[in-house]
């Protein structure tokens, strides 16, 4: 039985990638006169955006530069990043249910806390693991490991959800129900070389699949 649903955050839960470009876009152009594509950047991703701009900025004002990354992300948020009553309905349908929430993000906490403010989805997420938690970002399983072990859950009583060939690497490797997602607008992988269990273009789709499955446990 499926007790947990943990998920990405980044093309999954929020349309955040163009935010996300954006601010890197310009912390490149600001300090190393360089302009990068979004190609670019999604190779970049792995370390959290503090990581992610230590490791490939050429220019050493490393701590501007994050100010920086971060200054532009909370200012562009609310415009670039929409509310999804998709997503909201999802979440509460999953609540609803009594199904344990987690959130396995590479994103940093200071930006992932900008995200849920915006978006109004803090305190309902019984475990959040950033990349500012492991030692080692996804594929890696790591940080599935730990909000499996905080949620207190079997790695078969969990699916695990995500947008990119590091998500589903990262579900396999933890041995947890793998589902790739490419329901918002913008995502990281378009053709999944990792193949998932599943895979929904289609949120509604999903939530369809959820409710059986929470009738179906109902009446067990």
């Amino acid at each position: 039985m499926i007790k947990a649903v943990i998920f990405d955050f980044d093309g999954t839960l929020a349309d955040t990638l163009p935010v996300c470009f954006l601010a890197f876009e310009s912390v490149f152009k600001e300090f190393d006169n360089r302009a990068v594509t979004s190609e670019e950047i999604k190779a970049m991703f792995g370390p959290s955006e503090t990581g992610i701009i230590r490791e490939n900025l050429k220019n050493y004002n490393y701590d501007e530069a994050i100010e920086l990354y971060y200054e532009i992300y909370k200012e562009r948020h609310y415009n670039l990043v929409k509310d999804n009553e998709d997503i909201n309905t999802l979440l509460k349908l999953l609540k609803t249910a009594g199904y344990k929430l987690g959130i396995v993000t590479g994103k940093a906490k200071r930006s992932l806390d900008i995200s849920l403010d915006c978006l109004g989805l803090h305190n309902i997420f019984d475990v959040v693991i950033t990349g500012d938690d492991v030692e080692f970002p996804k594929p890696h399983p790591e940080g599935i490991y730990k909000a499996l072990e905080f949620l207190n859950v079997l790695p078969n009583e969990a699916i695990f959800l995500g947008d990119s060939d590091a998500d589903i690497m990262a579900g396999k490797k933890a041995n947890v129900h793998t589902i790739g997602v490419h329901w918002l607008p913008t995502y990281q992988t378009v053709n999944f070389t990792v193949h998932p269990d599943e895979i929904y273009s289609n949120i509604n789709d999903f939530i369809s699949s959820i409710t059986k499955r929470v009738s179906e446990f109902q009446h067990d």
